[in-house]
């Protein structure tokens, strides 16, 4: 099936699952038809002794999708850009000292204590998972989605404070994350990842890693950023700077991933400068409004094929009872690893400035797992001397990915009403 096939039948299936959950189940549309594919693929799965052949064509099309590329080299770019764009670069000033600890800090810490629990906790169930293999599950599991974040924080009526600290966190933790889980990746499988570019090494090779692959993103987005601006700055016909913000998303990360540089990250730092430098001093009313229009439509379009995407990679996932049951227990100690990491730099910074209270318990709610942990896990390499690790490491992603998005991404709004109250942040 070629990429024009893949796309009509993705694209139809997203709008029918779209239709679907807006006329009759009114859910926020990205959990709605990650829901929808997750129920269909469960019942295909169910009939495949009664009707073989539908399961197996679906199972097909499911193998045939390269998620891993489709999200981490295709539809991420222009998500992060989309985010980026609408983020206040004055609020996100204000938040700066907690987003710079919870996605830098915050990553590691939680990447160590959820690896650590889980190589404990594998032999309970009688899976043997190497602590380095256990790292790579912490790595990837550690960041909060930015695509999931964003698309339910539109409608959760959090304080202006707290959504910035969610979204930009969310934001920069997703490049920090990919970095963290490069290195140990590289480490785990004796450098044969990725063809040898992010192999093992000691502290000061994943220092160095660190050091090019996420400054240099950020400085390699501000020079795209920069680069737009003047362009846009240049001429007033928002056709033409609509297809300069375009053009500055996909060459811009093409050229990033080439350089091995942090493309997240990159798109990120550009979408802020455009959204707000580009947006105040080099666009006219006009040009903002259809840049707008455009953007949150290419937001919302890839987004609902994105998490139509989750949901029926469950066609990939190959399910045993001892996987689904640590999966289980995992959903509880990333939740708890995620409390600890928030809690620590919450209570440190409170010496200097005050929180809305009950801000740790939000944020550790609010720090939903998506696409991003789901196309990490597939694009751990199909070698037969850690296939077993693979699988296991796929299946507690999986797991982890829907619970929080169905559970914590449907029930945040209900507990930011909850626990905000009346308070006040600074």
């Amino acid at each position: 099936m070629d990429l024009l096939d893949v796309a009509a039948v993705l694209l139809s299936l997203a709008a029918v699952f779209g239709w679907v959950n807006h006329k009759f189940f009114k859910l926020p549309t990205t959990i709605g038809v990650m829901l929808i594919g997750l129920v269909l693929s469960l019942l295909l799965l169910l009939l495949q002794g009664v009707v073989p052949a539908i399961p197996e064509a679906v199972d097909r099309f499911a193998e045939g999708i390269d998620f891993n590329e489709a999200l981490m080299e295709g539809m991420l770019s222009y998500l992060l850009f989309a985010g980026a764009l609408h983020v206040n670069l004055g609020d996100l000033r204000q938040q700066k000292m907690v987003v710079a600890v919870l996605a830098s800090a915050g990553v590691v810490l939680s990447t160590f204590l959820v690896g650590t629990a889980a190589y404990f906790l594998f032999p309970y169930f009688h899976l043997e998972v190497p602590y380095l293999w256990c790292l790579v599950f912490g790595a990837l599991i550690a960041p909060t989605d930015p695509v999931a974040v964003l698309g339910i924080l539109k409608n959760a009526n959090a304080p202006k404070s707290l959504e910035t600290k969610i979204t930009g966190e969310s934001l920069f933790n997703d490049g920090v994350g990919v970095v963290v889980y490069l290195a140990v990746l590289g480490i785990a499988v004796g450098g044969a990842a990725h063809g040898g570019d992010h192999g093992g090494g000691g502290a000061a090779e994943i220092g160095k890693l660190f050091v090019v692959e996420a400054g240099g993103g950020v400085l390699w987005g501000a020079m795209v950023g920069l680069i737009g601006f003047y362009l846009l700055r240049s001429i007033d016909n928002y056709q033409i700077e609509v297809l300069i913000t375009l053009a500055m998303v996909t060459a811009g990360y093409r050229c990033a991933s080439a350089l091995h540089l942090s493309g997240p990250l990159a798109m990120v730092v550009a979408g802020l400068m455009i959204g707000n430098h580009g947006r105040s001093l080099a666009m006219s009313e006009t040009t903002r409004r259809r840049l707008d229009d455009f953007w949150e439509l290419i937001d919302e379009v890839l987004n609902a094929v994105l998490f139509l995407l989750i949901g029926i990679e469950l066609f990939v996932v190959h399910f045993t009872g001892a996987t689904i049951g640590v999966g289980v227990v995992l959903i509880g100690v990333v939740l708890a690893s995620r409390y600890v990491a928030v809690m620590l730099p919450v209570t440190i910074l409170r010496r200097w400035r005050t929180f809305t209270p009950g801000v740790v318990t939000i944020l550790t709610w609010g720090g939903l797992r998506g696409g991003i942990s789901v196309a990490l896990a597939l694009g751990i390499p199909k070698n037969p001397e850690f296939a077993a690790e693979r699988e296991i490491i796929l299946v507690c992603t999986y797991i982890v990915v829907v619970f929080s998005i169905a559970v914590q991404g449907l029930t945040l709004k209900a507990l930011i009403k909850r626990v905000v109250g009346e308070g006040s942040e600074e």
